[in-house]
């Protein structure tokens, strides 16, 4: 079996700051501290190398038994984290004062408990961490009932009730919330954007259902973001994007007047200003897209941003909203010069990578290669789309992949390879029933074109396919295609014998 990596993961993510606490943390203990000599032994190594560590050791007792030397380290290191971030975030802070209110509780200290009490209730409230909330007025009760015992009689029982009522209500209004959010959040995951016609019933059940529908529905500033950030999801799928924006623009605009919310949210933040981003893209508002990419870059270091995986969320959506302003612009040049960035990144990120933006990053490197005239260089990053093994996310990719993927061997000339790659494909959509008219046409035409010898039958044939697309991409759901790859420009490039590029932005100019 192959050795377990989460210790190296764990200590590889750790700061430097991070690092120099847990050794301060670990000199307060006594005895022997062999797993000091295993944290520095693995926080040296560049990949995890068991047999290697075992080798360095050898002759050491501990070695007999390192898988247990390894989990001791482990909690030891979550042990320190725990102490170092105690006060680093409201949830954090909640729950020392629930423990030390335990605490001052057992010792019959009641007075200095409801005073811990108070100030915690308070911070669960400006907030609005119900949960916490919830279990300070279970305390609270249990305060007021030694009070009474006590012969204190000046506590308001009828008061305390109606607030844990409205806690409640605003505890299983937000559940509700994050179960529609849940539920949107699957449709956009498992497919990209809405084709299907279930698809589209699973989003009008959605947008229909009465907390998202109705007004002043959401009890609570938290369950406002999720209304609005539903709400924009569900416009994106009809392709409303003017609606999306303004709605995506309110949850912005929410969490902007109440920090410390924002700084309990702060993914759903980074992500309401990328979705705004996309939605200024298919808008054609280029020059609010790159003032929000400067926002966006802005957020790392933040209060409240400043976790690895804020970082990470920060370096994808802002290099991902880059790339794809360039691309869909016909600006290739300019996304050329951001390749090197974008992929270093990637490289140092690693596995921390999530699939779904590295499957993103692959085709968008494939397509501007594309449109910059870089063919062979298309094809290596299509390819790893192409290669990828992940069964269930983001079929969209995988499918404008495969057809995008006809496309480039076109323009290589590998004629003989595409009658193989065509039948593929088409096993590919049946199998998975998202061979649409767009997808069809351009499979058709593309089998044809690999087999018609002279220039005026290829001529024929792209007129033939343009035509076809026209009439489709009337449908808005036929062309979602041009999301992924500007088919229509590239058609319009042959037909016309112009540079695929110049097509690109005569079609962007065309729009403003």
């Amino acid at each position: 079996m192959k050795p377990s990596t989460e210790l190296f993961d764990l200590i590889k993510s750790l700061t430097k700051s991070e690092k120099r606490f847990f050794k301060l943390h670990s000199a307060l203990q006594s005895g022997e501290k062999n797993y000091l000599r295993i944290f520095d032994a693995i926080d040296r190594q560049r990949t995890y190398d068991e047999e290697a560590l075992k080798k360095q050791f050898a002759g050491e007792t501990f070695v007999r038994h390192f898988p247990s030397e390894k989990n001791h380290l482990y909690k030891l290191v979550l042990k320190a984290l725990r102490a170092y971030h105690a006060d680093a975030s409201i949830t954090g802070l909640l729950k020392q004062h629930i423990n030390n209110i335990e605490i001052l509780f057992g010792k019959a200290l009641y007075g200095e408990a409801y005073k811990v009490l108070v100030r915690a209730k308070k911070i669960a409230q400006e907030h609005e961490r119900f949960y916490l909330w919830f279990e300070l007025l279970s305390w609270e009760k249990m305060l007021i009932e030694e009070a009474i015992q006590g012969g204190d009689f000046n506590s308001d029982l009828d008061a305390l009730i109606k607030e844990e009522e409205s806690v409640l209500a605003k505890l299983q209004n937000l559940a509700a919330y994050n179960v529609l959010y849940a539920k949107i959040n699957y449709v956009f995951r498992s497919g990209g954007y809405v084709r299907t016609e279930e698809e589209h019933a699973m989003v009008e059940e959605i947008s229909g259902h009465p907390l998202i529908k109705g007004k002043n529905t959401a009890l609570s500033n938290r369950a406002s973001t999720i209304c609005h950030y539903t709400q924009g999801f569900c416009h994106w799928a009809r392709r409303d994007w003017a609606t999306s924006y303004v709605k995506f623009q309110r949850v912005r605009e929410i969490l902007d007047k109440h920090p410390q919310l924002r700084r309990d949210l702060p993914k759903r933040y980074v992500r309401t200003l990328y979705y705004l981003i996309q939605c200024e893209i298919e808008l054609g508002d280029h020059a609010h897209v790159k003032d929000d990419i400067r926002v966006l870059r802005a957020l790392p270091g933040k209060p409240g941003f400043g976790d690895i995986d804020i970082k990470l969320l920060v370096f994808c959506n802002s290099w991902l909203s880059e790339l794809r302003l360039h691309d869909r612009a016909g600006d290739f040049a300019a996304a050329l010069k951001l390749e090197e960035t974008v992929v270093n990144g990637m490289e140092q990120w690693g596995s921390l990578l999530p699939k779904e933006d590295e499957l993103e990053f692959y085709f968008l490197l494939s397509t501007i290669h594309f449109g910059a005239g870089h063919a062979n260089r298309s094809l290596y990053w299509l390819n790893k789309v192409l290669n990828d093994p992940e069964p269930m996310l983001r079929q969209d990719i995988f499918t404008y992949a495969r057809l995008f993927n006809l496309v480039v061997h076109y323009e290589l000339g590998n004629f003989e390879l595409l009658e193989y790659i065509v039948r593929s494909t088409q096993r590919f959509l049946s199998k998975r029933h998202r061979a649409y008219g767009v997808e069809a046409a351009l499979v058709e035409h593309i089998k044809k074109l690999a087999k018609s010898g002279t220039p005026q039958a290829k001529a024929a044939l792209f007129a033939s396919l343009r035509e076809r697309l026209d009439a489709l991409m009337q449908d808005p759901n036929e062309g979602t295609v041009q999301k992924y790859f500007n088919i229509r420009a590239w058609v319009d490039a042959k037909v016309r014998g112009l540079p695929f590029d110049q097509v690109v932005r005569e079609m962007v100019k065309a729009r403003k």
